[in-house]
């Protein structure tokens, strides 16, 4: 997946989030890095996996989107 461990665990992590949890933790992350450019180190490439899975989860339909909860029980 990525080269370095730490980016896949959390965004292995980020991939069970719904769409505002999402949202919510890449845009606090993209402000933190804007305020305090490399505070987090690989946060750029943090941002970008972050990004993929957010557009990957608006793009779901409802009804896959509610087969997926129903599937893990939530």
């Amino acid at each position: 997946m990525h080269s370095v461990p730490i980016i896949a665990a959390i965004l292995k992590f980020a991939d069970q989030l719904r769409f505002r949890q999402l949202f919510l933790l890449t845009g606090t992350l993209f402000l933190l890095d804007l305020v305090i450019p490399d505070m987090i180190p690989f946060a750029d490439e943090l941002i970008l996996g972050l990004l993929t899975l957010l557009f990957a989860a608006w793009r779901k339909p409802k009804q896959e989107q509610n087969a997926i909860e129903d599937k893990s029980g939530n």
